[in-house]
């Protein structure tokens, strides 16, 4: 009997959640034509078809459909495994550092998990704009850290690309007007810089209609209606859904995060980032 192999589980999945090829080969650093051949020899050891060519695109069989849930269930166990073997000795204390991105949704679980599989590392959470944490990993203040990347750094050792999105509450803006209303946050911030850039290329009038120094003040201002904003998808939730089309606004960039460490990161803090490179990405 064939096993299946994790790795083909993880392209499988990788299509499944990004509902295309093309955005699997993105999700997991390989060609189209590599994760193709994945698929094909995951067929054969399944001895089903697990992908049907619908409309341009493709789509999951029943076999395929099927698949989903042993899939997941065989990943999650086999990461169970690997933190539980990481942590049996591992001790001591990770500081991490995160943008309020991560913290609001995508880091708890692997916390936890790597905190159960880990019960005698301390774990230290600072949450805080890129730029200050990247400070504080510099001056060996955290041992990990997830920041917005603005250009390469030596430091970071893996990435987490994400398609930044207009955003405005899910009951529209409350009045219409010919400037676009933005809810921003303080200098200086990569989305703040894209949204601006992004709007004075394709000649729109905006206005700042509402500034913040946190994400929870960016919410409140969105949520409200009062403006509309530029982010990734984390932020999309609890009333806030991507920008209608009608509203017509310019294509933004991919935003770009950086799991760094810190020049004295023990073996627990390595381990983490491994953790974080494989379960922080969300689903396309």
């Amino acid at each position: 009997m064939e096993t299946l192999d994790p790795d083909l589980l993880k392209t499988f999945l990788a299509f499944v959640d990004g509902g295309s090829l093309a955005k699997a080969a993105s999700a997991v650093g390989r060609s189209p034509s590599a994760v193709t051949a994945q698929m094909q020899r995951l067929e054969e050891v399944v001895g089903e078809s697990l992908l049907a060519v619908q409309g341009r695109g493709r789509g999951l069989t029943p076999a395929g459909e099927d698949l989903v849930g042993h899939a997941r269930r065989i990943l999650a166990a086999h990461t169970e495994a690997w933190l539980a073997l990481k942590g049996a000795r591992a001790g001591g204390r990770i500081a991490i550092g995160t943008t309020q991105d991560f913290a609001d949704r995508g880091l708890q679980d692997l916390l936890r998990a790597f905190a159960a599989s880990h019960p005698r590392v301390r774990i230290e959470l600072r949450v805080g704009r890129s730029a200050e944490l990247g400070q504080a990993l510099q001056a060996a203040q955290l041992d990990l850290a997830i920041t917005m990347r603005q250009a390469p750094s030596a430091d970071e050792v893996a990435l987490i690309s994400e398609p930044m999105l207009w955003l405005c509450s899910q009951k529209g803006l409350a009045a219409r007007e010919e400037e676009v209303p933005l809810a921003l946050l303080d200098p200086h911030c990569g989305f703040r810089e894209a949204a601006l850039a992004a709007l004075a290329a394709a000649s729109r009038r905006y206005r700042i209609a509402a500034g913040s120094a946190s994400l929870a003040g960016l919410r409140t201002a969105v949520d409200a209606g009062i403006a509309l904003t530029l982010r990734t998808r984390r932020f999309a939730h609890s009333g806030i859904v991507e920008a209608p089309r009608e509203l017509c606004l310019p294509p933004v960039p991919v935003a770009t995060f950086a799991i760094r460490l810190g020049r004295e990161a023990g073996r627990p803090a390595r381990d983490l980032a491994e953790l974080l490179d494989s379960g922080l990405a969300l689903p396309s």
